[in-house]
């Protein structure tokens, strides 16, 4: 970045992830002749990756546009002049005018921007926190309606993807009830242990991928007709932003990390995921997905196929239930076993129902027989 003190500061194209060579610039936020604050988005670029804000590097008035909306360029190219660059403070007018709004003193919150620089997202996160936990409904019988709102550019992401992923797949999805005795034995041994991020997702992770191996056909792509197996395994993690919506980071060559190591990644991922950190690569390019609805105690789902992949798991809700088990003398009895629901979404252009069936089968096994 040049000098603050200089007077023309160059606007370029930033390296948004390690194979990103080049970008579409969508559209310009500011104009020619506006006032910009240090960091404030300039204008969207998309990388066919992701769709990602471009920051102002200085504050100052926007002198010159040099690449005019629908252009794609190279990392580096110049795509604007900022004149009259001002020192940048650690926090723009944004998020100044959100502190007074919520009452944050901006002393106490601790950034999470570059350089730990204030964002609005930690204002309104600190405002939350201030917020008692119980307050009077804000239900009224006679209350007029309030406007309906415009779904976010996340939302609408969402939503097409999705839309378009049941419009490309023959979604079908199998269900299949396990016994997590021995998952739950190991989760609490390692918390007794202090290994840091085990819980059910990552053995579930774990035994996926080995069944996978197994089972290869589900570990694939299908783009138009030209159908993938792949070797290695570039899991996918749905993580839950809330209102934001939900993102899809991949652990690559997670077939050669351990539980331990899996559950590390899991929770780097989804904690830079809620803060807006992630590379453009690290929501690309994955072979196999698994969701986790059950965290918020859901039962039953039937997730969405992360186009162009063939399958996704779905991990539900770990809930004791009375069930009926034989003993070694081939007697029944009744037994409160921790039991959960294991979905498969697949897509039936590329498999059928044995396949999910037969992987969904030997998932099954290695959870009930883990042994760490």
């Amino acid at each position: 970045m040049p000098a603050e003190t200089s007077s023309l500061t160059d606007v370029a194209m930033p390296q948004l992830g390690v194979s990103v060579v080049e970008g579409t610039l969508l559209r310009w936020l500011v104009a020619v002749g506006d006032e910009v604050a240090a960091d404030q988005p300039l204008c969207e670029v998309d990388t066919d990756k992701i769709v990602t804000d471009i920051p102002s590097p200085a504050a100052g008035t926007l002198a010159e546009i040099l690449v005019p909306a629908g252009t794609t360029v190279e990392v580096g190219a110049l795509l604007a002049r900022i004149a009259g660059a001002l020192p940048s403070t650690w926090t723009s007018p944004v998020v100044q005018r959100l502190a007074v709004e919520h009452g944050v003193d901006l002393a106490t919150v601790t950034g999470t921007g570059q350089g730990g620089r204030v964002r609005k997202q930690d204002v309104l996160a600190a405002a939350a926190a201030e917020r008692p936990l119980h307050i009077e409904s804000p239900y009224r019988p006679d209350a007029e309606p309030e406007p309906a709102g415009r779904l976010s550019r996340m939302r609408r992401s969402i939503g097409a993807h999705m839309k378009r992923s049941l419009e490309t797949a023959a979604t079908c999805t199998t269900w299949m009830e396990a016994d997590m005795s021995r998952v739950e034995a190991a989760r609490r041994s390692a918390k007794a242990s202090s290994l840091l991020g085990v819980t059910a997702l990552p053995i579930v992770a774990r035994a996926a991928i080995d069944a996978l191996a197994e089972h290869p056909a589900l570990n694939a792509t299908l783009e138009g007709e030209r159908y993938t197996r792949h070797d290695a395994v570039h899991l996918g993690v749905a993580v839950s932003l809330g209102e934001d919506g939900l993102i899809v980071p991949v652990i690559r060559d997670a077939h050669t990390l351990t539980v331990e190591q899996l559950g590390l990644a899991i929770r780097d991922l989804a904690r830079r995921a809620r803060a807006g950190v992630l590379a453009p690569d690290e929501v690309h390019g994955g072979t196999f997905t698994v969701t986790n609805p059950g965290q918020f105690g859901s039962l039953m789902a039937t997730p969405v196929i992360n186009q162009p992949q063939v399958a996704i798991l779905d991990l539900e809700a770990i809930v004791k239930r009375a069930i009926v088990i034989e003993d070694d003398d081939g007697n029944d009895l009744i037994e409160i076993r921790p039991q959960t629901i294991l979905g498969l979404s697949w897509d039936h252009r590329a498999l059928d129902g044995a396949q999910a069936a037969q992987f969904l089968g030997a998932l099954r096994r290695r959870l009930e027989r883990w042994d760490g």
